[in-house]
């Protein structure tokens, strides 16, 4: 995904998911070997989001494109931010993935847990 169109689809997700009641925590947060997203409250729980984009199925949907080794950098870096952001710690956390096929927006909840 380029840099822009990546940014570009971020937004789109940030957008829907506000439209939704969901308030944003932190954006493009980074850590050593990995990114978040968005982390968004959804009432008391934070969402972890992960935003994926494809132009074509060549290789794929977007959805699928979030294995098991992705999962586990996602929920390394959402351990991560959760130790450095303690007002966090008493909330449940969910693993969302806002999947962009071409021009169709997919919103999965609980996409996976980190149990695995």
């Amino acid at each position: 995904m380029s840099w822009l169109r990546g940014a570009n689809a971020e937004s789109r997700a940030l957008r829907h998911l506000e439209a939704r009641g969901l308030e944003l925590v932190n954006r493009n947060w980074r850590c050593k070997g990995g990114e978040l997203d968005l982390v968004m409250r959804d009432g008391d729980t934070l969402a972890i989001i992960e935003v994926r984009s494809r132009s074509r199925a060549d290789f794929g949907s977007a959805l699928e494109s979030v294995d098991a080794r992705k999962q586990g950098r996602l929920i390394h870096a959402a351990q991560l931010f959760l130790a450095s952001h303690r007002e966090h710690a008493h909330r449940e956390v969910r693993f969302d993935v806002v999947a962009l096929d071409g021009n169709e927006l997919q919103w999965l909840k609980a996409a996976f847990d980190a149990g695995g």
